[in-house]
């Protein structure tokens, strides 16, 4: 998929990232953090801003499942989030928005219910093995569910930095 932005990127204005899923303890703040550290990594991190939410309240406030940081700590990245419950503000806050499943993009979609003001897409729109699949859920995998997850969505947002790079403007 070829992605377009409605803006160009900027260190004054930075794009602002949301991954999405349902408790935000496994799969989006994975995809944050992954995204992070490609960011970080690219020595862009003054033109990004990136964060994660999920549908639910099942686990506001509640650190990243731990087999989730262990598997990231493993490939040499920090999962530093809270979980936090997506909401309506999130629309005006984000420019764009990526839900890992179906479920969760149908979800963010009644929510959004004519506010323009951010692009929703699914994670893997962006995983050129498995495009617009859902990102699976690690729960029912055992260890190698959580780590089939990662590698989705380490591709994924390799993916994702490779389209959005095009749009940075050097001031």
């Amino acid at each position: 998929m070829k992605f377009e932005t409605n803006r160009n990127i900027t260190k004054k204005k930075p794009y602002r990232i949301c991954f999405v899923c349902l408790g935000n303890i496994c799969r989006s703040p994975t995809a944050e953090g992954i995204f992070q550290q490609k960011v970080r990594e690219c020595n862009l991190d003054s033109f990004f801003y990136i964060d994660s939410a999920g549908t639910s309240a099942y686990h506001l406030g509640e650190k990243v499942n731990a087999t989730s940081r262990k598997i990231a700590e493993s490939h040499g990245v920090s999962l530093l989030s809270q979980a936090r419950q997506f909401n309506s503000k999130d629309f005006y806050e984000f420019d764009l928005i990526l839900a890992m499943d179906s479920s969760n993009y149908a979800d963010i979609m009644k929510l959004k219910s004519g506010i323009t003001n951010s692009k929703v897409e699914m994670m893997r729109s962006f995983d050129l093995d498995g495009l617009n699949e859902d990102v699976p859920d690690p729960y029912y995998g055992g260890i190698n569910g959580f780590e089939n997850v990662f590698t989705i969505l380490e591709r994924s947002s390799e993916e994702l930095l490779k389209q959005l790079s095009a749009y940075i403007v050097n001031e």
